[in-house]
């Protein structure tokens, strides 16, 4: 495989972990413990950690190194603000063109998400939270959208800020808000797909901020 290639294999699955909190702030990542998991060589590791840097996912460490950039309470709020200008967005443009096939789809997501928590399988979980929501981009059919969000390199809120080891609590909750934006998408609903919406990203925000 080239070292392209591989360099991309690395980078897309450190850019996985990471927008889905299965590598927390403050994670540090080094080059051969990554070139091992992944078995490729070092250079294709560093190329990507190059590239993760550029779209500020990861950090230098004051000593060196690269770190899992830790996001602060400024970071959360605008995160969920771009979140909510465009998955709002998304929910507008999908609910004109979803179909059963598009339900279906966003129905076995939230199945897949409880069956994870139900095992104990939180960084699963978090993966198939990560889906759902990239699947109402990707349901509102417009490709410039749908780039914008992936370069965005959106994270979710699945730990505590300024707790590196704590993860949330709130997958029952989770679940529940996500079937319901499917429930309305489903009877076409464009207010109450919104509102659960909006609702969902607001409680994530304010759940990060809690440090107690």
């Amino acid at each position: 495989m080239k070292i392209d290639s591989l360099a991309n294999k690395v980078y897309l699955e450190l850019r996985r972990k990471i927008l889905s909190n299965q590598l927390v702030s403050g994670t540090r990542l080094k080059e051969d413990i990554w070139a091992k998991k992944l078995d490729v060589n070092r250079m294709a590791v560093r190329e990507a950690l190059t590239r993760l840097l550029g779209e500020q996912l990861i950090e230098f460490g004051e000593k060196g190194g690269y770190f899992v950039k830790t996001l602060t309470a400024a970071d959360v709020r605008e995160i969920r603000e771009l979140r909510e200008i465009l998955e709002l967005g998304a929910i507008r443009l999908a609910i004109q063109k979803i179909d059963a096939e598009g339900i279906k789809q966003l129905e076995q997501i939230c199945n897949d998400f409880t069956a994870m928590v139900e095992r104990g399988y939180f960084g699963g979980a978090c993966e198939a939270d990560v889906k759902f929501h990239e699947t109402l981009i990707a349901i509102a059919a417009n490709d410039k959208l749908k780039n914008i969000y992936e370069l965005s390199n959106i994270p979710l809120f699945h730990q505590k800020l300024g707790k590196t080891q704590i993860h949330m609590d709130d997958y029952e909750q989770t679940d529940q808000e996500h079937r319901q934006i499917v429930q309305a998408l489903r009877e076409r609903d464009l207010k109450l797909a919104q509102e659960a919406l909006s609702k969902h990203l607001i409680r994530g925000e304010v759940s990060a901020l809690e440090l107690e």
